[in-house]
């Protein structure tokens, strides 16, 4: 059933952008006809809104043939990459986190020391650690660290401080997860999720921390999952 309450749009519009979405999803040049099965058209339909979207500049033909994004594409995706500052679009998702964890989640960044922390959202059980804005995370002992010490290893070696093994740096890795349990102080524990850019590298992590008894660090486990999802998203908002 449609929803009568939903805003009305133009459907010619959303009928041509889904030839947009298609260049969009492959990332490469396409043929009209390739183009065209993608966006679930007939090359005949797909070929006036092509024009058009040549005209805008929204889409250029490569070498007179195979259709591609065009320069306002360009344009209109570096400006929006300029507008989503990551520290602005993480703090609203650490706070919803909080609540929905029950523990309190912190956004880090890389700084001149290290992996440090810019926001903490509080959950409701207290956490006997040190969580302000300018804490910096050790590379070694602790989720955040460990996250920053895998995928940017070299930036953290050139700091001279303690790495983590590199079994661990393997598994972060593999998982896509850093976990610490009881590492920094008894009784407490972490995950930690890593949100990318366009370009693959980390920009910061989402870090939730709680006490032992009642945080599960099992990768396959709620707490975990709603935190690799969280990142996920941020990092599609980012290009990545």
């Amino acid at each position: 059933m449609v929803d009568s309450k939903a805003p009305r749009g133009i459907q010619s519009i959303e009928v041509g952008g889904q030839l947009l979405l298609a260049l969009a999803h492959q990332g490469r040049p396409m043929a009209l006809k390739d183009l065209a099965r993608e966006a679930g058209m007939t090359p005949a339909k797909a070929h006036p809104y092509l024009v058009s979207f040549i005209k805008l500049g929204l889409v250029e033909q490569a070498g007179g043939s195979a259709y591609g994004l065009g320069p306002l594409a360009l344009q209109l995706g570096l400006i929006s990459l300029q507008q989503y500052d990551p520290i602005r679009l993480a703090t609203p998702v650490i706070e919803e986190l909080a609540l929905q964890l029950g523990h309190t989640v912190a956004i880090a960044v890389w700084g001149t020391r290290g992996p440090t922390i810019v926001r903490v959202a509080e959950g409701p059980t207290p956490v006997h650690i040190s969580m302000r804005h300018g804490t910096v995370m050790s590379l070694a002992g602790t989720a955040s660290g460990r996250l920053f010490a895998a995928w940017r290893a070299e930036e953290a070696a050139a700091l001279g401080e303690p790495m983590p093994a590199k079994t661990v740096t393997a598994a972060v890795r593999a998982t896509g997860l850093a976990t610490s349990r009881d590492s920094v102080v008894a009784g407490v524990s972490a995950a930690a999720a890593p949100v990318f850019e366009a370009s693959g590298r980390l920009v910061l992590s989402l870090t939730a921390i709680g006490p032992s008894a009642s945080f599960d660090t099992a990768l396959e486990g709620p707490l975990v999952g709603a935190l690799r999802d969280a990142a996920a998203l941020l990092s599609r908002r980012l290009g990545h």
